[in-house]
């Protein structure tokens, strides 16, 4: 019997980039294959990134869409723990973020599967 749906983490659909301005992070995301990309809208949400960031205390998170790049830019404000001259945080630079967002789980359908970058081994449930 075939799921509908698989649940991996967001590295196998996309891979990311970050950057910071003082006290402000930005993660891009960015869909391996454009059929990927709106099942990535629907999932990737302000309020989806706000919860696995939620140990951060960013204080506001917005989302942009790069449909044609089939990217996303996602800006959370208030999470490097003052920025690069204030924190006593290890990663001034927000840097291991995107590597945090990237492990977020997302719903799959079956039917993309081949899309996906890595193996197998990684897929986390048969939805």
């Amino acid at each position: 019997m075939t799921s509908d749906f698989i649940t991996v983490p967001l590295y196998r659909a996309a891979h990311g980039r970050t950057g910071d301005k003082g006290n402000r992070s930005n993660i891009s995301v960015i869909a391996w294959h454009p059929d990927l990309y709106a099942v990535l809208v629907a999932q990737l949400t302000e309020e989806a990134v706000s919860r696995h960031f939620a140990h951060r205390r960013s204080s506001a998170v917005r989302r942009y869409l790069l449909p044609k790049l089939g990217a996303m830019n996602f800006v959370l404000d208030e999470v490097l723990d003052g920025g690069v001259n204030d924190a006593l945080n290890l990663d001034t630079h927000g840097k291991a973020l995107s590597y945090w967002l990237l492990d977020l789980p997302v719903r799959i359908p079956a039917a993309l599967q081949t899309l996906l970058a890595g193996d197998d081994h990684d897929v986390l449930i048969n939805t």
